[in-house]
């Protein structure tokens, strides 16, 4: 269990909080853009007009030649705050000649900035309880005299708009961000459904439930490869459980019947007295059935290995002839008693696990042997190509019936299932699992009441 300091964030939350900070930061820059966009804008229209006031009476004065003048023109201006622009016309000595009436209370001549000849303008924002100004000083020559011309713009109205503005821009701020949040909690839900599908299909899903199935036609492109090998994995595991569950009804027949026949034969002895061969007999037949059982025991073990082995196995590269030779050999003896004629042909060295390639191809002359009528022959072939070996063992016995060919590798499978003392339906599926555990393939060919034909492929180079 994970302590709360330790607890991995989910993926929502972690989605959420990418994705949050990444919106606002993306609509705090296009707020911030957009705010110099704006106040620069204000700030260069300003700029304009004051600069055209101030061009204006510089002309009015250099044309009049008469200051006079123009400070009844500024007289009959409304004075006040309300005022836009005020101007002050100052001599050279420094005394005031014209200005907009109430302008010395307000804005004293010490405040404004030093004088520049020609149309150059300098600047000053001066700042008052009651508002904010931008202030410019310019000399001029009217009438033989040297004047200073003093003209200041009311931008309190501007600087009200840019808070105003920019409070604006901060709520819009918040309010994004807060959006982002739960944009961001209802995709990251919506797109994450899926998966809490696949949650509720993995809870349902149990021994006596496997058809449980995910439709991934309707899921996003990203989670479809997943909901594909969910599937998969769900058909695994049902086709597996599906084949424990035959494999343990199988193993169940196969090892009741040789203990129901010990337990009865002993039970029939036990009846009355006996003579001694008649006991022999008995004891005789308790041998073979406890034979039969060992043998399935020791081949069910073989295929619990051999699956549980994972590649783990001793390849080597070997002679194939000399090896079909010598399994030819040990079946010789049965072979004649049985008037079966067992041949062997090819030759191509074979890379495999000697023990495993020799159980193998045993298990295949052993299974013709049984299914070959008297004068019948057995064919142990060898072939092979640059990538691969094969060996086949042909017979020309009863065949196999073509709706039983798929099954002839499964466990316990028998195609006659009257011929129950005829083997307990493991030679083949343990052939299967050593072909298997070297990355080869099996394949079974038969036309009922003719011939039989069983091949087996080998690497010449590991697949595993």
């Amino acid at each position: 269990m994970f302590s709360k300091s330790t607890r991995p964030r989910s993926i929502a939350s972690q989605l959420v909080l990418l994705f949050t900070p990444a919106a606002a930061c993306l609509l705090f820059l296009a707020l911030a853009v957009l705010y110099w966009i704006v106040v620069r804008h204000a700030f260069e229209e300003d700029n304009a007009g004051l600069a055209d006031k101030f061009a204006a009476v510089r002309a009015d004065l250099i044309a009049t030649g008469q200051p006079d003048r123009l400070s009844e023109e500024l007289g009959s201006l409304r004075a006040g705050e309300h005022a836009s622009y005020w101007v002050r016309v100052l001599d050279s000595l420094g005394n005031t000649v014209a200005e907009t009436p109430g302008m010395r209370q307000l804005l004293p001549p010490a405040n404004f900035p030093e004088a520049m000849s020609g149309l150059s303008l300098k600047t000053r924002d001066y700042r008052k309880e009651n508002g904010l100004f931008s202030l410019v000083t310019t000399t001029a020559e009217a009438g033989g005299q040297s004047y200073v011309i003093q003209v200041a713009q009311d931008r309190s109205a501007d600087e009200r708009f840019r808070k105003e503005f920019a409070t604006l821009l901060a709520t819009v701020l918040v309010i994004g961000i807060i959006a982002s949040i739960v944009l961001a909690i209802t995709v990251t839900k919506r797109g994450l459904r899926p998966l809490q599908e696949m949650t509720q299909s993995l809870i349902r899903t149990g021994p006596t439930h496997l058809q449980e199935r995910i439709a991934p036609a309707g899921w996003p492109r990203e989670l479809q490869p997943l909901a594909i090998a969910f599937d998969e994995m769900l058909d695994r595991l049902e086709d597996s459980f599906r084949r424990l569950s035959q494999f343990s009804a199988d193993l169940a027949h196969e090892l009741r019947t040789p203990i129901a026949n010990i337990r009865g034969t002993a039970e029939v002895t036990l009846t009355r007295d006996r003579p001694i061969d008649e006991y022999k007999e008995v004891i005789a037949s308790t041998v073979a059935e406890c034979e039969r059982l060992s043998g399935i025991v020791e081949n069910l073990l073989f295929l619990a290995r051999a699956e549980a082995a994972e590649g783990h196995i001793q390849r080597t590269t070997f002679a194939g002839k000399a090896a079909i030779e010598n399994i030819a050999a040990i079946y010789e003896a049965i072979a004649e008693e049985k008037r079966v004629i067992l041949n062997c042909s090819g030759e191509s060295d074979v890379y495999a696990d000697p023990m495993l390639f020799g159980r193998a191809v045993s298990n295949l002359v052993e299974n013709a042997l049984r299914f070959t009528p008297p004068g019948g022959t057995i064919q142990i072939s060898l072939a092979a190509d640059a990538a691969q070996a094969r060996v086949s063992v042909a017979d020309n016995g009863c065949g196999i019936a073509p709706e039983h060919l798929p099954h002839v590798f499964d466990r316990f499978y028998r195609a006659d299932s009257s011929r129950s003392s005829e083997g307990a339906g493991l030679g083949l599926a343990l052939v299967k699992s050593i072909v298997d555990l070297h990355g080869g393939a099996a394949a079974v060919e038969s036309e009922a009441n003719r011939n039989t034909l069983v091949t087996l492929t080998f690497p010449k180079l590991s697949k595993i």
